[in-house]
């Protein structure tokens, strides 16, 4: 199969057409841990902001940080008077809800400086990808690993993200994410608009990447031409003493 070749915009395809994806895990974090009207919350890794618009939309107070200015631009748009940060942290708190909601690499080299930040009793939550074998994506995943040349990622764990931070885990949750995309291009677009391939295009043609990537999803492509890949993600839930 030849690749698309369509060109492609990492930030806005994120906004787009990926992000959406995890709603479910958003929606799921927000009951389990009760954000409303009086919440304070602070989205590391906070990308396009859909996580902190959902969280406003229930009322909450969101400030955010993202490491893409391309990402945290679109962030900007979406939540024009919220406080971003590019680098470091926005001003302001205590909070009384912290997200890291993709992945526990958000909250940088010193996660207890971050836990400083919250409010005493203040919920800290963490998120990244379930179980492989609950994880379609896992087998496209392995394919951005082996173009990049190194073995299956290595994710540091929840539980130890958590402990690095001085805390203990106060509860978990999984929730089923299911990536769907209208065509195989829509896929391909927001697969890439993850992160999880950056290593790889700069490690290996991206024409080349694009080629493995669309006969990886081959088996998740359904007779209407549409894709459908089944995923559970896991969060952890810790709590400021």
């Amino acid at each position: 199969m030849t690749p698309t070749l369509v060109p492609h915009h990492p930030a806005r395809d994120w906004a787009e057409i990926q992000e959406r994806m995890l709603v479910p895990l958003y929606e799921a974090v927000y009951d389990r841990i009760g954000v409303g009207p009086g919440s304070r919350v602070l989205g590391l890794g906070c990308g396009s902001g859909l996580a902190l618009l959902m969280a406003a939309g229930r009322g909450a107070r969101v400030a955010g940080a993202d490491p893409d200015p391309a990402r945290l631009a679109l962030a900007r748009e979406r939540l024009p008077e919220v406080p971003l940060a590019l680098s470091g942290l926005p001003e302001g708190g205590p909070y009384d809800v912290i997200t890291a909601l993709h992945g526990a690499a958000a909250l940088g080299s010193n996660p207890a400086a971050v836990t400083r930040l919250a409010e005493r009793g203040g919920a800290i939550v963490l998120a990244c990808w379930g179980p492989a074998e609950r994880c379609a994506t896992a087998s496209v995943l392995r394919v951005a690993a082996r173009l990049a040349g190194w073995g299956p990622a290595e994710r540091k764990g929840l539980e130890a993200a958590v402990a690095a931070a001085g805390l203990s885990v106060a509860g978990s949750g999984r929730v089923a994410c299911p990536f769907g995309y209208a065509d195989r291009d829509s896929a391909v677009r927001g697969l890439l608009s993850t992160g999880e391939f950056d290593a790889a295009l700069a490690a290996t043609d991206p024409d080349q990447v694009e080629k493995e990537l669309l006969e990886a999803l081959e088996p998740y492509v359904r007779g209407d031409g549409t894709v459908w890949m089944p995923n559970v993600f896991r969060y952890v839930v810790a709590r400021t003493p």
